[in-house]
């Protein structure tokens, strides 16, 4: 493993420090370490892995100070990744649905890079839902502001988004599919 990974492993552990999964008591850190491993399991190199560990940092964990910290230690190329990852870099946040709207309007000129961080986030994401599905039956739909029908509405257009790049890996693309029909249809 190399410093600067070691490094990003490190920034994110700090800024995310305290902090959990919703309506867990994960750290958050697993979720970012899992998007990393994601990344690196469909042939990411070493700044893409990066931004995986830091994808979160600029929207929950301060925004464009964050960002600018991030391309000072570790360049335009990861900061860029991050920056077309978050959907917002303000404080207080816009409405949820406007964001959810923009970001996934945002992946139709996302590059490869961006989108396969992006793609990893909500694989990870859909695995977690989904395990935690099996666990607590529809009582997780209440951790989840918009409920099971906005996650569900979100999930599958960032689906229709991932599908129409072109850009996804195909095994990536095929895990995503799975996941998010479990969790669809659960019985």
């Amino acid at each position: 493993m190399s410093t600067r990974l070691v490094q990003a492993f490190e920034m994110a552990a700090q800024l995310h420090a305290g902090q959990v999964r919703k309506g867990t008591s994960r750290p958050y850190i697993g979720h970012l370490l899992g998007v990393a491993s994601i990344v690196l399991q469909y042939g990411a190199d070493e700044d893409v892995a990066i931004a995986a560990l830091l994808h979160d940092a600029v929207e929950d964990q301060g925004g464009a100070p964050t960002l600018a910290r991030i391309r000072l230690k570790f360049g335009d190329r990861v900061a860029g990744i991050i920056d077309a990852c978050s959907d917002t870099d303000v404080t207080p946040k816009p409405p949820w649905r406007e964001r959810k709207e923009a970001y996934i309007r945002s992946l139709r000129t996302a590059g490869p890079d961006e989108l396969l961080v992006s793609a990893a986030d909500k694989l990870h994401n859909l695995r977690e839902t989904l395990a935690d599905l099996r666990f607590e039956g529809d009582r997780l739909w209440e951790r989840f502001r918009t409920g099971r029908e906005g996650t569900l509405w979100y999930h599958g257009a960032l689906l229709d988004a991932f599908e129409s790049s072109g850009q996804i890996p195909l095994g990536l693309l095929s895990e995503l599919r799975q996941t998010f029909a479990a969790i669809s249809d659960p019985s």
